[in-house]
């Protein structure tokens, strides 16, 4: 064993023999150096006679975000820092502060300083309440109207797409129980649609109005190439959550349609050929096939992960199922 697997073993000795704090608040940055020590100092005051960890994540960041995050753990022990490689993305930071977090109750917010702390303990309340996701609901924003704008078609458009009818799914201030972020996995973009994943899963799902400021230091990301990829991710989220246990509804029925057209343009075309015209040379001809050939596959990849899902589910199904509590619990 290596000196650093020596080190990491005894760090995480440490770290699971202290007292686990009531909740641990994650929070993910690029070049945010400037606001880093003032929403600490803010998440101390709001979070006063609570026991709370706070988890900075680096993602790659070029200015002195590090630094600056080592000066707040030397000051205050509660705050710990993640330092990744390189700019991975949201994702793969939240995943990383997420998997360090030891608390029950997991707070997600963005290091901008435009999510208030001051709505933590309401926050809080709803999930010692018995929910097990709060997002978020900026009533006021103070984004730019383009941003407004296409936030209020990506809500809409997800609420009619997934069912989850929230009114700022894209809020970067979100709590969750333990259970929810151990039972969803985190990748690409998906961070946005949690709460959409865990209504799936059974979890029980609210929103709260939040404090929305303007930003005080640096400059948005937010551009087009986001908005393509959340609309790539809604497709990936709702055939998650619609076929994923059931993959021959979807492709069963794509491949019904097509090869349906097909027989029917080859049907067409053998009642002319019959009738004595020629159709050898026929584009018609060559769609009809295709269409046929396309449904088969598609009926074929049905299968397959009609098979692959069954495997999966038979596999240590009871360790999976989603019951919530039993009565043969102690």
């Amino acid at each position: 064993m290596g000196v650093s697997e020596q080190l990491k073993g005894a760090y995480e000795a440490v770290m699971a023999s202290a007292p686990k704090p009531s909740v641990s608040v994650v929070v993910p940055g690029l070049n945010e150096a400037e606001s880093l020590p003032l929403l600490a100092a803010q998440i101390r005051e709001a979070l006063e006679g609570k026991s709370y960890e706070l988890i900075f994540v680096d993602d790659g960041s070029t200015d002195d975000s590090w630094q600056v995050i080592n000066d707040l753990n030397e000051a205050d022990p509660a705050v710990r820092g993640v330092r990744l490689r390189a700019n991975f993305g949201k994702a793969m930071a939240l995943a990383a502060g997420f998997e360090r977090a030891r608390a029950d109750a997991v707070v997600m917010m963005d290091a901008d300083l435009q999510d208030d702390p001051a709505d933590l303990p309401r926050m809080l309340e709803k999930i010692d309440g018995g929910l097990d996701v709060v997002v978020g609901w900026k009533v006021e924003r103070h984004d730019p109207l383009n941003r407004r704008i296409f936030s209020k078609v990506f809500n809409t458009t997800v609420g009619v797409v997934t069912g989850v009818h929230l009114h700022d799914m894209n809020c970067g201030f979100k709590a969750y129980r333990r259970e929810v972020l151990d039972a969803i996995p985190i990748y690409g973009d998906l961070f946005r649609f949690i709460p959409v994943l865990a209504s799936w899963q059974g979890f029980r799902i609210g929103e709260i109005p939040v404090n929305h400021r303007a930003r005080q230091f640096g400059r948005s990301r937010y551009g087009l190439e986001r908005i393509l990829r959340g609309f790539f991710d809604l497709l990936s989220v709702s055939f998650l959550t619609k076929y994923s246990r059931k993959p021959m509804h979807l492709f069963g029925l794509l491949g019904l349609l097509f090869a349906s057209l097909g027989v029917l343009i080859c049907g067409y075309l053998a009642v002319l050929w019959f009738m004595g015209e020629g159709i050898g040379a026929r584009p018609l001809l060559l769609l009809g096939v295709l269409l046929i050939l396309v449904g088969a596959q598609s009926f074929s990849i049905g299968l397959l992960g009609e098979f692959m899902t069954f495997q999966y589910q038979r596999k240590d199904a009871s360790e999976r199922l989603p019951v919530r509590a039993s009565t043969d619990d102690p």
